[in-house]
């Protein structure tokens, strides 16, 4: 029953689209756990009887194998106990750029420091100037005094993996003649980036556009309570610990219940017109760019619309699958090349 239970549809409500594993595969994942699922079933049906012989027949047997189930996963608890586990967003202390925690985000990029990454065969240099913006260079931070295009977001953003003049801001400052403030941070989800903002806007003196970024497949993101989180009203909430156990299987299995993911809609909506309100409250002009890899399914439709309804000025930018880099899922030159080229034509005119 529960095989048949978890149709598709089911399957496509409950685990959300995902930024690191195309659908195709999800799809083949969750068909062959199907089969695995409908399979115990049939067993369970039809050798029911010699099971239940083997179960009263070998009772200490059968007390001794759920003894050792239950000590297992005791042990397994206090084992990762020990071990400082990362939020979703944040899973290696170590990676470029390097990142610090934050008691009101979560985490933020290490100020003053260049940090070096070799992608692609590339030696990518990521320079974060002291107010934790990624600049040229460390040495040529960006001037709160000057017109500005403020651009709030994440990895894809920053422009993981690429140089600083391939990434988004870069391009788009380089088409339109004005200087761009790159504050996005790796990891975070469409709440963190509007806390940053909220931050960091006051500090610019005219700022010209405010450029955030929303993608389906980083929806799922935005559910995680494991990091310091707005609720439902722009509530700040502090980050939730569940059991060591519970995070890691959550991990693996990225079960998202209704009320869970309603809360999701609401809640990233709510952030959304925020921005969009706290861009222009300092006169500047809103805009939340929403890169599409490939053709829009059914299910990343929905969320989209139910998310960028009224209210939110967004462009959605049609992305080549093969625009990826190389190994990585992250948008290659060409893709921010072509989103800059979007965000651009929305501000020209300007």
């Amino acid at each position: 029953m529960a095989a048949i239970a978890a149709h598709q549809s089911w399957l496509d409500h409950h685990f959300l689209p995902s930024f690191f594993i195309p659908r195709h595969w999800y799809v083949l994942i969750e068909t062959i756990v199907r089969g695995a699922i409908a399979t115990a079933g049939a067993v369970l049906v039809f050798g029911r009887s010699r099971i239940s012989q083997l179960l009263t027949r070998k009772t200490v047997m059968t007390l001794e194998v759920v003894v050792a189930i239950i000590v297992a996963i005791a042990a397994g608890e206090l084992a990762l106990r020990s071990i400082h586990l990362q939020p979703t967003g944040w899973l290696v202390p170590e990676e470029e750029p390097r990142r610090h925690e934050d008691p009101q985000l979560g985490w933020i990029l290490a100020p003053a420091r260049t940090g070096r990454i070799s992608v692609g065969g590339r030696m990518i240099e990521y320079a974060i100037d002291a107010a934790g913006y990624r600049v040229r260079r460390v040495d040529e931070p960006v001037d709160l005094q000057r017109p500005t295009l403020v651009f709030a977001g994440e990895s894809v953003m920053f422009g993981e993996g690429l140089a600083w003049e391939e990434s988004i801001p870069a391009q788009v400052s380089a088409i339109v003649g004005l200087q761009s403030a790159n504050l996005a941070v790796h990891g975070y989800s469409t709440d963190q980036i509007y806390l940053r903002l909220a931050q960091e806007l006051p500090r610019f003196r005219r700022p010209v556009a405010v450029v955030s970024i929303f993608m389906t497949e980083l929806f799922g993101r935005n559910l995680d309570d494991d990091r310091p989180h707005l609720g439902p009203g722009l509530v700040w909430r502090q980050a939730e610990r569940a059991s060591r156990l519970m995070s890691l299987a959550t991990l693996l299995i990225p079960y998202r219940r209704d009320t869970t993911v309603e809360r999701g809609f609401r809640v990233t909506r709510e952030v959304l017109l925020a921005i969009v309100e706290l861009a222009r409250r300092r006169g500047a002009t809103p805009l939340v760019i929403v890169p599409q890899f490939g053709s829009e399914d059914d299910i990343q439709r929905s969320i989209r619309q139910r998310i960028l309804a009224d209210g939110i000025p967004a462009v959605l930018v049609q992305l080549d699958p093969a625009w990826r880099l190389a190994w990585d899922r992250h948008p290659n030159a060409h893709a921010a090349q072509v989103m800059a080229t979007a965000i651009a034509a929305r501000f020209q005119p300007q």
